[in-house]
Parts: C-alpha cells; sequence; structure tokens
C-alpha cells in the first residue's frame, strides 16, 4: 500500500496582521509578531536592539489546506508562584505578558514574554486525528555569534544517539553546516547570550537544531513505522520512519518553544524557565519520593580491594556496598547491568548470584534503597508487571538506560513510564536519554535525567576530551534545561599531563576537591558516588564530608562566574548554607561575597585544594570549623588550582 501524503499549504492571503509588539514585564525584550504568508514571523530585541529578526514558526499538516489569517485573540499579563519539588529552589514565581492569535481555523499560537525570554507554542483547537507533517522553526540572528552547540554523534541517523558530547564553540557561521545540534544551544551576542531551549514536551518529537547559512533550523525525528531490536540488551530502535513527525488527536498544546535571554552569564544557571512552562504536577502527593546519594558499582567495575571476597556481580559485593551506604547515610544502592540477563533482556527474573527480595530486605533494614537498573523499552514491554513485582518487593525505583532517542514514541514511552511507576511509588533516574523538558515537574518522580557528557567518558576519554572545561561550561547551558546525573565522586584523580583513560580504574580530570564540588555546583537531586566504596573507606573524613552535602534545597544562587571559565554556587537548605565552586585548567584566587548570609553568625567548614594540587591532584584539606567574617562586605579569600575547587559548608550558630 502506497501512503499518499498531502501536506498542508496555508494560503497566503492579503489581510495580513500589521506587526504586534510583545513586551516583557521590565520592558526590556520585546517581540514584534506578524504574518509572512503561511508562517509567524517573529523578531526579538533586547533595550531596543536586535538579537533576532525574521525568526519564523509553522505546522505543517498532511490532508486539506487552511487559510492562514493571523488574528489576535486575546492579551494578557499573568503572574504564577510555582511549588517546585526537588528543584533547584523548593518555589519560585514569574511574571509574563501574553498574547494568543488565531492562525487557522484550526491552530492558535501563544507567545508570552518573560523578564528572561520570549517563548511561544501552537495549539491545535479542531477535534479529529491529523499528522504532523513538519513544524518550522527558523532563528535568524543579527551579525555572527560565538555559538555553543553539543552535536549528534550518529553521522548516519543524526536522532539516534545518547545526548552526550562537549560543546564546540565557534561563531556561527564557523559551525558544522548542517550537522544536528542537540538542545541548549547558545548564542553569545557579547551584551546577552540567547539559549534555545523546549518545555512541556509531551506526545511530539524533541527539537534538534542544524546550522544553514547564518541560521539555525529546526530538524525532528520522523514518526516510527517499524522497530527491531538489536542483538545486545534487549534494545530496540527504529527501523524504519513515516513521513511525518507526529501523529495528534483532538485539541492539545504543542511544546514550548523557548529564547532565553541573559545578560550575566550568573543567570543562566539558576533559569526557570523549562520549569515554568512545564504542565503542573499530576500525581499528587510527592511524600514518598526520596532524592539522594547511590552506591554504584559500575563506573569503578565492581573493583574493590582488601575485601575477603571475589567483587562481581554477587551477594558478598552487593552486601558490602549496602553496608558502605549505610554507613555514611547514602540513600541507595543501584544494582547496575548484569542484576538480570540483559542480552536476554530478562528482567523479570535475576541471574542465579543475585537473590534481588534477600539484598532488599538487607538494605531496608539499614535504611538503604535499592534502585534497578534496565532499558527503556524492556522495562515498557513489562511495565505493569514489573512495577507491581519489584514495588511489592520494596525495590526503591529503577534506572532505566539508553532510550537514545526523542522520536514521538520514545517520548510517550518516558511519560508512560513516568505514570506507571508513580502509580507504583517507584522512583526513575533517565539514562541514556534526551534533555530534560520539564517532565520532572509533571512527574517528580522523575528525579534525575543524563543527557551530560558525565563522568562515564573518562573510562574511554583516549582523545582527552577537556572535562575541566566541561564542567564550568555544561552548568551554564544544559542546566538550564534541568538537573544532570553526571555520576561524580573520582577518588583517582588526575592533572592534566596524568590523566589516563583507564576502564576498570577510571580517574578523573582534575582535583580531588574539584570532583566534591559537583555535589553543590550540580542540580542533581539523584546522584552518585560513583568510585569503589573501598576507596571511599580508606578515606572516612572526605567520604563523611560529601556524604553529608545535600540533595535537595530552597534556595540557589550563582555568587561568581563565567561560563567556560569558572563558576561559584550557593545553595541553602533550611538556614545552613552549601558554597562550592570549580575552575577550568587555570588556577584561580578569589575574593568570595558572603553578603548573601544577611550578617548573621555563621561557622564554615572548608573542603579546598591542598598546597600540592596542582601537581598531585589528589591533594586536599578539610579545615576545622571557625567563624566566618562578619560584619559589612563580609568575604573570604579562595584558592582553586588548575582544575580544582572547593565546597564550604555554612552552619548558623545558634
Amino acid at each position: 500500500m502506497h501512503r499518499i501524503i498531502t501536506s498542508l499549504l496555508i494560503a497566503f492571503t492579503p489581510a495580513l496582521l500589521s506587526a504586534q509588539a510583545l513586551t516583557s514585564p521590565n520592558g526590556r525584550l520585546t517581540a514584534n509578531i506578524s504574518q509572512d504568508g503561511p508562517r509567524v514571523s517573529y523578531s526579538v530585541s533586547l533595550d531596543g536592539e536586535p538579537l533576532l529578526s525574521n525568526a519564523q514558526a509553522a505546522l505543517t499538516f498532511a490532508g486539506k489546506a487552511e487559510t492562514a489569517k493571523l488574528r489576535l485573540l486575546t492579551s494578557g499579563s499573568k503572574t504564577e508562584t510555582i511549588q517546585a519539588f526537588a528543584y533547584r529552589q523548593s518555589e519560585f514565581s514569574v511574571s509574563y505578558n501574553v498574547q494568543t492569535y488565531r492562525l487557522t481555523p484550526s491552530l492558535n499560537i501563544e507567545f508570552r514574554a518573560y523578564d528572561d525570554g520570549i517563548c511561544y507554542r501552537f495549539v491545535q483547537t479542531a477535534k479529529g486525528a491529523r499528522h504532523v507533517s513538519d513544524e518550522l522553526a527558523t532563528f535568524h540572528p543579527t551579525g555572527d555569534p560565538l555559538t555553543y552547540a553539543a552535536y549528534s554523534t550518529n553521522e548516519q541517523k543524526p536522532e539516534a544517539m545518547a545526548f552526550q558530547n562537549i560543546y564546540t564553540a565557534d561563531s556561527l557561521s564557523r559551525q558544522p553546516q548542517g550537522h544536528w545540534a542537540f538542545m541548549p544551544v547558545v548564542l553569545d551576542f557579547g551584551k546577552a547570550k540567547l539559549t534555545l531551549l523546549e518545555a512541556d514536551l509531551e506526545a511530539y518529537p524533541g527539537m534538534f537544531l542544524a546550522t544553514d547559512n547564518g541560521s539555525l533550523q529546526a530538524r525532528f525525528a520522523h514518526y516510527p513505522r517499524r522497530m527491531d531490536y538489536y542483538r545486545w540488551r534487549g534494545m530496540s530502535y527504529v527501523a524504519e520512519t513515516e513521513d511525518y513527525i507526529a501523529q495528534t488527536s483532538g485539541r492539545r498544546s504543542f511544546p514550548w518553544r523557548i529564547i532565553s535571554v541573559t545578560t550575566d552569564d550568573r543567570q543562566m544557571p539558576v533559569s526557570n524557565l523549562v520549569y515554568a512552562l512545564a504542565a503542573p504536577n499530576c500525581i499528587g502527593d510527592t511524600s514518598w519520593i526520596r532524592t539522594g546519594k547511590s552506591a554504584w558499582d559500575w563506573w569503578h567495575d565492581w573493583n574493590l580491594k582488601g575485601v575477603p571476597f571475589q567483587a562481581g556481580i554477587n551477594m558478598d559485593t552487593y552486601r558490602y556496598y549496602i553496608d558502605f551506604a549505610a554507613r555514611y547515610g547514602l540513600e541507595y544502592v543501584i544494582l547496575d547491568e548484569g542484576w538480570y540477563d540483559s542480552n536476554k533482556a530478562e528482567l523479570m527474573q535475576s541471574i542465579p548470584e543475585i537473590d534481588v527480595p534477600e539484598l532488599v530486605n538487607y538494605a531496608a533494614a539499614k535504611g538503604v534503597g535499592i534502585v534497578l537498573w534496565t532499558v527503556f523499552n524492556v522495562l515498557d514491554e513489562h511495565l505493569e508487571e514489573a512495577c507491581a513485582k519489584y514495588a511489592a518487593m520494596g525495590v526503591k525505583g529503577f534506572k532505566v538506560d539508553f532510550l537514545d532517542r526523542d522520536d514521538q514514541t520514545a517520548v510517550e514511552m518516558a511519560y508512560r513510564i513516568a505514570e506507571v511507576c508513580a502509580r507504583h511509588h517507584l522512583v526513575l533516574d533517565y539514562h541514556g536519554f534526551y534533555k530534560p523538558t520539564g517532565l520532572n515537574r509533571t512527574y517528580p518522580n522523575v528525579i534525575n535525567f543524563e543527557s551530560v557528557f558525565g563522568m562515564e567518558e573518562m573510562k574511554w576519554n583516549e582523545d582527552g576530551k577537556d572535562m575541566p572545561l566541561y564542567d564550568v561550561t555544561f552548568p551554564y547551558i544544559r542546566m538550564m534545561a534541568g538537573p544532570v546525573d553526571y555520576t561524580p565522586g573520582a577518588m583517582r584523580n588526575a592533572t592534566r599531563k596524568d590523566f589516563r583513560a583507564v576502564y576498570d580504574r577510571p580517574m578523573s580530570m582534575g582535583t580531588r576537591a574539584h570532583q566534591a564540588a559537583t555535589y553543590v555546583v550540580h542540580d542533581s537531586p539523584f546522584t552518585m558516588l560513583a568510585d569503589a566504596a573501598t576507596s571511599y573507606e580508606a578515606e572516612p573524613a572526605y567520604t563523611a564530608f560529601i556524604a553529608s552535602l545535600p540533595n535537595r534545597y530552597d534556595e540557589t544562587r550563582i555568587l561568581l562566574g563565567e561560563l567556560g571559565k569558572y563558576i561559584v554556587t550557593a545553595r541553602r537548605a533550611g538556614s545552613d548554607w552549601y558554597v562550592a565552586g570549580m575552575t577550568n585548567w587555570d588556577a584561580r584566587e578569589l575574593d568570595l561575597p558572603l553578603g548573601f548570609l544577611d550578617g548573621q553568625a555563621y561557622e564554615f567548614t572548608l573542603l579546598a585544594d591542598g598546597p600540592n594540587a596542582g601537581k598531585n591532584a589528589e591533594d586536599y584539606c578539610i579545615s576545622q570549623p571557625a567563624p566566618i567574617p562578619t560584619g559589612v562586605g563580609q568575604h573570604i579569600g579562595i584558592k582553586m588550582a588548575g582544575g580544582g575547587g572547593f565546597v564550604m559548608k555554612l552552619t548558623l550558630k545558634q
């Protein structure tokens, strides 16, 4: 059977809407919106200076054409206070001005202007099923801005990969032409940075961006027609696709397209636009959801030392991890790949060497939860059965891996798994996953996402990709979209010249204090102590320090920083503050401002690079608690070695 698709070519009408201005509440950002034939055209300016000109947006449907005539329907202003579970702050408020336009009899477009961004989305107003043939989203920046883009690692099928790569930083005209970059993508105009993101991605493919003659053009995975399986892990992949990108039915909203505008790099890691634009919590009670840290097996290849048993995927090893987690107050232990025969996709039973119920009971008696690794489609194919079985057993959640795509059916799978797991009170860590789009607001049981070039890459980083540079780049870019499962905690640390890629005894680039800083700098409600339990036990003071750092905070501020150079983050949990910083390979001396303490009396403990950390990256020191300087203009001096960092715990004196 041959499928015949007639694309909707929206008819041009002479009665065009004259440009309408939508301005942010503070008056600095303006979007000028008009019609350009079948498309909506808009420009974005900051303080009257253009950043985007003639940007265009359109949806193309298969089927009967409809006449386009852009007409303003409603306009207004709104302020929202948003309660945020396991987010970088417990609540926040946003204000925006909004205009909604009718484009065709069945399609509206809504624009919002926030003080830090312009956003739009299409809204389908008609009943019935339709196919979206394509979506046009074209961004034309003024000039030739410096661009930060992370590209697909699959040249043949760019939509099929793990969403993990370092950033290419170059002028837009010098970026790889036609290559697919996954969002966020940043354009640096000097006076401001413009970041392109999306939010509320539901039942629709994710957006990629490709460079095309000085502009960025949206690209989307097509809707899967036929799936097949790899021989390993039972992983499914798209074998054939349709000639459209999405199937829709009835009235619905499409994802938000976000043009974030920031004038200070410190605004970027604390941007709330993605979270604010996502659909609200749909599961209700969140009191059962436990964030925290986990002992983890895979990164160090189950490589314990000095233990009276052969370490590996067996009961003795996991009892050891559980004992370690209990001793240091870690909330979880992950059983990563190998606890079931992944090559046979036998999720419903463990290998003979592992007794999951016994481990769950052993861990529960010590206050530790067990999280099980699995593959996305394997869990989805056993979803109700697996959730019921393992939740009844006392398992606390799943680390779900290897989605490696974001077509519509992949996105639907992510929502489906989140919904069923929420009903069974199971938390989720989405690994091998596309960038966050606010799903953690809609389903707060999804407590972390990968889509980051994390520590696992150090196991095979033979070409020496610059991790300290990446570590002070992605918090400004990737964390605008949501939290990161970076899997930190390396106990073998190397200077630039000493680093080697070693699979079963991996090391980090940069200092031990740099590793410690990740536990505060990163938005990461569920994170790892990725190295061997025996390595942590050899340094109990350091391990106790990082284990004591919270995973949930009430407030986050970026005190100092510049994209690609360094970052200093302050987070408040109750009345206590936690401040951490990290640098690229440049050593730095900082004058750390403490005005956020409001002159109150605090004690601080500082974990910092040792005096020899520039030569031996494992050198660090932990101070004894001491009073923080008080008075007007209070500050404290901090030194960071090249690739270094620090963490400061500030406790309110009673």
